[in-house]
């Protein structure tokens, strides 16, 4: 397990995630300088020998989008110009995901496009979690490593006694049946789906619950929270339904606008959400859980640079399913 010839860097996006990953594997963060010139370009500056190296960089492209997708391609280069043996994209959260294929006439498939971006700037691999579509792995030319935040949660879910027989898991929306499905199997819990249709984006219409909810505890599970419209109308549509609480699970909390306020004026009862994107202080509340996915990546960042499989992560998620049955 030879760590000397790996190193952890990050940007402005989100450093503390950074921090704790290199403290999961006991190494410091690697000494890099990304600030902005007088005029708002970014300056980055690797303050270290970079030659020959197994470079990650951390860096989920959130808000704001655009500065951290550039910093991403920036440090990119740097550290291919730096002459690093290989370089990991680090993307918890993979921004421009939901524009991933052409909905209407004339529109760009921009997830595709970040894609090329970062191949061009020099990205070797990318580690993500959680991709709003699975597809978006077939957009590189490289090795893509998806993790999955579900089994973070459904544990934190048994430990805190929030899973119980009398739950049932929910998705909320048909695309998210599989993620639900997985998580229901987990908690040996049955599940149901929001049938929902977008007239426009962020904006949301409850059509139809398919499956019984009627006197149980409803746990949502979706990929992000955004505005928070998505999660509040589908658990209006539970309570209505007879559900006896709401619990909303979300990998990524985008929590855009006023969306903290409106779901701490919701039925939701919990929000649990993981540190994909930093969660700051203005956007907490006594509603909002945070988890980690330190531990996860950093395990799979070390594997990683051992050449050891990634899948093993998958394998034992699935050995947690078949451990809560049993």
């Amino acid at each position: 397990m030879n760590k000397d010839r790996m190193r952890i860097f990050t940007g402005n996006a989100n450093p503390l995630l950074a921090e704790n990953i290199a403290d999961c594997l006991g190494i410091p963060l690697g000494q890099i300088l990304v600030s902005r010139f007088s005029d708002g370009e970014i300056r980055v500056q690797v303050g270290e020998n970079a030659r020959g190296l197994d470079v990650f960089i951390v860096q989920p492209t959130c808000a704001p989008v655009n500065e951290n997708l550039m910093e991403l391609l920036i440090m990119l280069d740097a550290f291919r110009r730096a002459s690093a043996r290989r370089i990991t994209c680090v993307m918890p959260y993979y921004g421009y995901a939901r524009q991933d294929k052409k909905v209407k006439p004339r529109e760009p498939i921009t997830a595709r496009l970040v894609a090329n971006l970062l191949e061009v700037a020099g990205a070797n691999r990318i580690l993500t979690v959680d991709l709003h579509a699975q597809q978006i792995q077939g957009f590189f030319n490289l090795p893509v490593d998806h993790l999955y935040a579900g089994p973070i949660i459904g544990e934190y879910l048994i430990e805190s006694g929030l899973a119980h027989e009398n739950c049932v898991v929910v998705s909320p929306d048909v695309a998210g049946t599989p993620r639900a499905k997985v998580l229901a199997e987990m908690l040996d819990v049955p599940f149901a789906i929001i049938a929902k249709r977008r007239p426009e984006p962020n904006k949301v219409e409850v059509m139809e619950v398919v499956g019984n909810v009627e006197g149980k505890t409803a746990i949502m599970i979706d990929d992000m929270v955004d505005t928070g419209g998505s999660l509040v109308q589908g658990a209006e549509a539970l309570m209505e339904r007879g559900a006896t609480g709401v619990i909303a699970c979300c990998t990524h909390a985008v929590l855009s606008g006023n969306a903290p306020e409106r779901i701490l004026h919701s039925p939701i009862r919990k929000l649990i959400v993981t540190d994909t994107i930093p969660v700051t202080p203005d956007k907490m509340n006594e509603k909002i859980t945070v988890l980690s996915v330190a531990p996860l990546l950093a395990e799979a960042i070390l594997r990683i640079h051992n050449d050891d499989s990634v899948s093993v992560l998958f394998e034992r998620q699935a050995e947690l399913v078949r451990t809560r049955n049993s």
